[in-house]
Parts: C-alpha cells; sequence; structure tokens
C-alpha cells in the first residue's frame, strides 16, 4: 500500500465526548480527508472514522479494510512547526494482526455478564524479535453504546473474512513433556488465547516434534499465535518403506547411534524423560559401534527440475537419474527433511534443509573413535560447524536406501547383558521423528516436496544465525 510521511508502526499497544459516526456510515465523503488521505483511500476503501481516545489522548480514528489508522487531535499551530509535526505523526495497525476484537466494560462484582461501556478492545499479534510473537492489546476508548457497536460489528466482519484462520482444533498434549507441566502450560497460556480468538477446542494427549522448526523458536505463544492467525507453512514429508511396503510418513531419521539410543530409551519409560534421555545417551555412547551399511542415495538437483517433477505429478526419480552408493562402517546415518531445530540443537539437526525446499539432508558419521565422536556431537549444542570432522560426510539428497549388511544391530547375547535390549530380534532400530521404527530389511526413505499444510512461521527466518 502507498506510504504516507510521518507515520510509524503502533506504538500505543499497551496499555468524553465523542464524534459518532452515522449509524448508515460505510465511507468517508473524499471532501473530509486531506489530498494525501484521499491517495491512499484510492487504495483502501474507507469504512468509518470517528474520534477515540487512545492512550490518555483524543484521537482521529480512520478504519479501512486493511488497516486501522489514528493521529492525536491537537490544537492549531502554526505550519512548520516540526516538534508539532512529530507529536501528530499518524499510527496505525494492519487488521492482519488482529485476532480478536472484545468490549471492553468496567464490571463490578454484582455485574456478572454486562457493566458500563469503556469502548473496544483489539488484541494484536506483534512480531518480535528471533522469531518469537507476543499478544497485545489497543484500547479504543468511547462511552457511546451506539458508536462502539458500529465499529464493532464492522471489525468482526473483517476478521470473518479472513478463511486461512481456524474455527476448531483437534489440539495434541503430552502430558508428561516440559517436566510434566504441559497440562498447566495449555491451561494457563495457550487456552486463554484460543478462548480469545473464538477457537472451538477438543484436547486429547500426543506430542509434537515439528514445533520448534515450523516457529523457529520454542515458545507456546508464539505457537499459538501462528495458528490462531492462520499462518500457514508448505511442509516437505518423507516416506519410509520397505520392499512394496509402505512404513510410515515422516520428517526426520537416524540410524545407528541414533536409533540405539532411543531404543535404549523405550526400555526405560519409568523415568523421567530428561533422565531416560541422558541415560540412554551414555550408555549408546558406552557400547558404541558402527553399522556395516550400503548407503545409495539420489542427489539433489536444481529447483527447476524439482518443479518439473512436480508437475507431472510423481516425486519419484526418472530411470536415467544418477544414483550414488558409498559403503562402510558408520557410527550414524541422519536423514532430514526440516531443520530439526531443537534445544539441544540451537542451529538445527541438519542446518542447511528448510522446511520446503524440495531437498533432505543426508549426513554420515563414518567410524572414529568414541573421543571423537563425544566431540561431534558436542558441537550440534554451539554455534560452530559440527560437520567439520572429516569422518563426516553431508549430502544434499531427493532419495536415500539404506542397507544394513550385518546383524551388529540385532541382539546378541555375548555383547548384552539383557534380551533385546535395543531392538527386538531380527530387527534394526531407526528414529523416526522421536518414535521407534524397528525394520529388518533396508529402508527407502524418499522425498514428497510441500505434501502437508501446517501452522508456522517464515521459513526465511528458521535458523539462527
Amino acid at each position: 500500500m502507498p506510504r504516507r510521511r510521518r507515520r510509524s508502526r503502533v506504538s500505543a499497544l499497551e496499555g468524553g465526548r465523542e464524534e459518532e459516526a452515522p449509524p448508515e456510515a460505510a465511507a468517508v465523503p473524499s471532501a473530509l480527508l486531506t489530498s494525501s488521505q484521499q491517495t491512499e483511500a484510492a487504495a483502501e476503501q474507507i469504512l468509518l472514522r470517528g474520534i477515540f481516545e487512545i492512550g490518555r489522548g483524543s484521537c482521529d480514528v480512520v478504519l479501512s479494510d486493511q488497516a486501522l489508522r489514528w493521529r492525536p487531535i491537537q490544537p492549531e499551530r502554526p505550519t512548520g512547526d516540526s516538534k508539532y509535526d512529530m507529536l501528530c505523526k499518524e499510527e496505525f495497525i494492519e487488521l492482519k494482526d488482529v485476532f480478536s476484537v472484545k468490549l471492553k466494560r468496567r464490571c463490578s462484582v454484582k455485574q456478572q455478564r454486562s457493566g458500563t461501556l469503556l469502548g473496544i478492545t483489539l488484541f494484536i499479534c506483534l512480531k518480535k524479535e528471533q522469531n518469537k510473537l507476543k499478544d497485545s492489546t489497543l484500547d479504543l476508548i468511547n462511552l457511546s453504546e451506539d458508536h462502539c457497536d458500529i465499529w464493532f460489528r464492522q471489525l468482526k466482519k473483517i476478521l470473518t473474512g479472513f478463511s486461512n484462520r481456524p474455527k476448531s482444533l483437534k489440539i495434541l498434549l503430552n502430558p508428561q513433556s516440559h517436566k510434566k507441566e504441559a497440562i498447566q502450560v495449555y491451561d494457563e497460556k495457550v487456552e486463554p488465547l484460543l478462548k480469545l480468538a473464538g477457537i472451538k477446542t477438543d484436547v486429547i494427549r500426543s506430542t509434537n516434534v515439528l514445533a520448534h522448526s515450523l516457529h523457529g523458536i520454542s515458545h507456546v505463544v508464539t505457537a499459538t499465535l501462528h495458528i490462531i492467525m492462520g499462518h500457514i507453512q508448505l511442509v516437505d514429508v518423507c516416506t519410509f518403506s520397505t520392499t512394496n511396503k509402505l512404513l510410515r510418513f515422516g520428517f526426520s531419521a537416524m540410524f545407528g547411534f541414533g536409533g540405539r539410543t532411543l531404543a535404549l530409551a523405550e526400555k526405560c519409560r519409568w523415568m523421567s524423560p530428561s533422565h531416560r534421555r541422558d541415560f540412554a545417551v551414555m550408555k549408546a555412547l558406552a557400547k558404541l559401534k558402527p553399522e556395516d551399511c550400503e548407503i545409495s542415495f539420489l542427489p539433489f538437483k536444481s529447483s527447476e527440475d524439482v518443479q518439473e517433477r512436480r508437475a507431472q505429478g510423481s516425486p519419484k526419480s526418472d530411470c536415467n537419474d544418477q544414483w550414488q552408493m558409498i559403503q562402510g562402517q558408520f557410527l550414524n546415518v541422519s536423514i532430514m527433511a526440516i531443520p530439526c531445530l531443537c534445544s539441544v540443537a540451537p542451529r538445527g539437526l541438519a542446518p542447511n534443509t528448510r522446511l520446503n525446499n524440495g531437498s533432505m539432508a543426508l549426513i554420515i558419521a563414518r567410524n572414529t573413535s568414541r573421543p571423537e565422536f563425544i566431540k561431534h556431537l558436542k558441537r550440534y549444542a554451539s554455534v560452530k560447524n559440527q560437520f567439520n570432522f572429516p569422518f563426516v560426510e553431508t549430502y544434499t539428497v531427493a532419495e536415500v536406501i539404506v542397507h544394513p549388511r550385518n546383524n551388529s544391530s540385532r541382539y546378541s547375547p555375548e555383547e548384552e547383558e539383557e534380551p533385546h535390549e535395543t531392538a527386538s530380534e531380527n530387527s534394526f532400530p531407526w528414529n523416526v521423528d522421536g518414535d521407534l521404527m524397528e525394520v529388518t530389511s533396508e529402508v527407502h526413505v524418499r522425498l514428497h516436496p510441500r505434501l502437508i499444510s501446517l501452522y508456522g512461521g517464515s521459513t526465511e527466518e528458521m535458523i539462527p544465525k
């Protein structure tokens, strides 16, 4: 939209007699607008104009189909008074950032349902630093019931027009997460925002491994506001299959150390999540051993090739594509279609991929000493390059086939004190999105570009620098 001089983003978001707009007011006559306002009116449809008190001062407020703008009402001053011009600068909020509107009333204990009208409150989604979103409010104070009713109904009509925003949700809640405080966090921080936005909810218990990568930050209010505002992201998805059999869909997988660690953790469900994870990591490191594997992969081509393949309606590779193959002893194999941001890896387990760039990151750690492998793992928690080791290889791929060539992951009575300690007999443990998948043969991982839509933020700001 065209920009005006001395206009700023809203700064009054914390926080008598009114000139009422007539009930039939659907537009403001052009004669009442300045030349610059008329220019903007050509790009925006002006719906209402009136006077409200905002931040202890009376303001001339204009509502268009795209924004709410206001300017303090001041006595006339000589032209060219720069101090006066700064005081009278216009502020605005875009209506796409508003997620709810309520009539503001002063209620006493005896007045449970209604009280003295004070005006209108807009609930706004603000973007803060580091991908964080924050809910805030803007109060439009006016004591006239008729005046506020006109504005309230018009604002509600505009908000209803955002068709991408959800009206009802099925909430997946893991009661064991966040030190078993997930239910309390939901009740105190999530549910009030959803109710405020008028979203009906139904809660079931589960978990979600995508939140951090989708939002770029582990912040429950940010995640909730992305849902309320209807911020949609297309996300790449992988299929995991064996010969002619689909095993599951997913976004990331680890074979070798990552699979073994999860298999050990699953045997200790009686522990708390953090203790279970730490115990499994330590035990897997103590019994660190490589897998003898053959890994075939199809290198990722340019975005034009991906678009052409997608236009043909099939993510499958062409028979003429050049597959590559490597083999040897590998401590860990990671295949990831998303960055996999998490508390232990702020840059992500796969920082060079994105949510929907049509490729997967294949990360291979060849056999090395335990101290060197631990150095590699520790690098994930820092800003240093965790792949800058001679035994670590990275590839950008579209498909991967992992073919184990020995039984090192399977139960061996000579090596383990407890039967089936890391996986079921005759199977290999995989960690797929934090879930254990046990497979007896090779696994074919194929990428499906932008297969599903999920609520999340901009993919351009996902990876911290």
